[in-house]
């Protein structure tokens, strides 16, 4: 069976839905191919088992862009709250407030060991690793190797199964930046002694440090559910269980050719004159015909899976925490969730409470294909040696396996994106990348929607007005958000150039 769309968007995440959304809004022929083959919003959506609702790694609704608030709100209307935000640091059996609070921190760490703090970290602003590479030697560099060892070490290495020097440093200048140790004690004795108060209107806010956060009342899901519902509303298509097996462009022509299949193995066939791909790069490249050059530049791209083991729990221990990491190298799991703090309408009824337990891992080793019976016995064991819930009172479990939650940034892959981006802008100019698998890039989601919000002006300019590989590049965007387009960009504009 064959189709014709304008635009074929491939995945049905933030990025590829704020696209579908946007083009039918503004009348363009739009399909999306999403391969899951229930529900839309990839790694935003929510899960539902037995009536309790969780997400796959919590996702707070901020965003100083303007732009992208207004959109939440025109697809979401009327199903935000407003929570409070609190999470905390699990290591060496003590909880720390994060952000931090100085005495609390000062306490728990004893006097030797925060003097010792104190002076690592002037010793390493004093005499600093000249052009850090990796992440150790930048985050060396602002905290000092004491509080490295502490505060990154241990977690930094669960969620991403490498060595800390093998981490680029532009991982942690990404999501880290905007953060130093100076404003991070001053907030924290402001905190401590109850005098912090909200910052100016207008003034730099760090995401890290934000104190409420907006959320769907049942999920993040809501937000991809309505998006693609009104997407369909506005003439679009939304289509599950279709996995792209192959992209075929025709210079002649400028028309797409994509083939994709079903679960059940019928095959449908699209073209269209514009694909905007939220698809790992990896997977992506590998389906273009013929083969790109830098084929093997996108497979040496590499990703970091995730597992999320849900315990229900007949319970009263309650905790105020949205999530706690757990920085302790004696438990496997590197962060727990708390999905009533996210909203009390997550969980069903006041008897129960409902914790999700998160496992980074990557897909094919041990973790990942534990039978789901072993990985609640480890989680059910973790959770009581934290001491969160007691195992024996837990009654439901659900284990939810998501792969390439993560793009790693290990040392080379800055490199080979830059590779495959060259190619592909230049030998497929109506080829659009987006979102955080589609352009290799651990985004948030205000940022994987941006860049498909530019994206969306470029197909509808016939121009490439925007570069969207700028969005979230410097601490400023990463950190703050942005009020629109331009401030994403920065005063800078590319000479436009023709892609229809």
């Amino acid at each position: 069976m064959s189709h014709h769309t304008e635009t074929l968007v491939i995945g049905a995440g933030p990025a590829g839905l704020t696209a579908a959304y946007l083009l039918s809004k503004h009348g363009h022929g739009v399909t999306v191919l999403e391969s899951d083959p229930r529900q839309v919003g990839g790694i935003s959506r929510t899960v539902s088992h037995n009536g309790y609702l969780f997400d796959i790694g919590g996702h707070r609704f901020f965003s100083k862009s303007k732009a992208v608030v207004d959109l939440w709100d025109e697809i979401l209307p009327n199903d935000f709250i407003e929570r409070p935000r609190l999470s905390r640091i699990f290591y060496n059996g003590k909880y720390y407030a994060y952000p931090l609070k100085a005495f609390e921190a000062l306490k728990n760490l004893g006097v030797a060991t925060s003097v010792a703090c104190v002076a690592s970290y002037l010793y390493a602003r004093a005499r600093p690793v000249k052009e850090p590479k990796n992440f150790h030697d930048w985050v060396r560099n602002q905290f000092g190797e004491r509080l490295f060892s502490i505060f990154f070490k241990t977690y930094t290495e669960k969620v991403w199964g490498l060595s800390c020097d093998a981490i680029s440093a532009d991982w942690a200048a990404q999501r880290i930046k905007g953060l130093d140790l100076g404003s991070a004690i001053r907030d924290g004795v402001k905190r401590s002694l109850g005098l912090r108060r909200r910052a100016k209107a207008g003034g730099p806010v760090i995401k890290t440090l934000i104190e409420s956060f907006r959320y769907p009342r049942r999920g993040p899901g809501m937000m991809w559910e309505a998006a693609a519902a009104k997407t369909e509303g506005q003439g679009g298509r939304v289509l599950l269980d279709r996995t792209v097996d192959s992209l075929n462009f025709d210079a002649k022509t400028g028309l797409w050719t994509v083939t994709a299949h079903r679960s059940d193995g019928s095959r449908e066939t699209f073209t269209a004159r514009h694909v905007v791909s939220s698809a790992p790069v990896r997977e992506l490249v590998n389906a273009i015909r013929p083969r790109p050059l830098s084929t093997f530049n996108a497979r040496a791209l590499a990703y970091r899976d995730f597992i999320t083991v849900a315990l229900i729990a007949k319970s009263d221990k309650t905790f105020p925490d949205n999530w706690i990491y757990i920085h302790d190298p004696s438990v496997k799991v590197g962060r727990v969730q708390n999905f009533r703090s996210w909203s009390p309408e997550m969980i069903p009824d006041e008897a129960h409470t409902c914790l999700g337990l998160e496992y980074f891992c990557f897909e094919g080793d041990g973790l990942w294909t534990s039978p789901d019976e072993d990985l609640v016995a480890l989680a059910k064991a973790e959770i009581g040696r934290i001491g969160l819930i007691d195992p024996a009172d837990v009654v439901d479990a659900c284990v939810v396996r998501q792969p390439k939650a993560y793009p790693v940034y290990d040392e080379d892959y800055a490199s080979h994106v830059a590779t495959v981006r060259r190619e592909l802008e230049r030998d497929y100019p109506t080829l659009h990348l987006v979102g955080r698998n589609g352009m290799h890039k651990y985004n948030n989601q205000d940022h994987a929607m941006m860049t498909a919000m530019l994206t969306v002006e470029n197909i509808r300019a016939g121009a490439r007005l925007h570069d969207v590989w700028r969005v979230n590049e410097d601490a400023e965007y990463t950190e703050a958000g942005v009020s629109g387009a331009q401030d994403a960009l920065g005063s800078e504009r590319l000479v436009p150039r023709k892609v229809a």
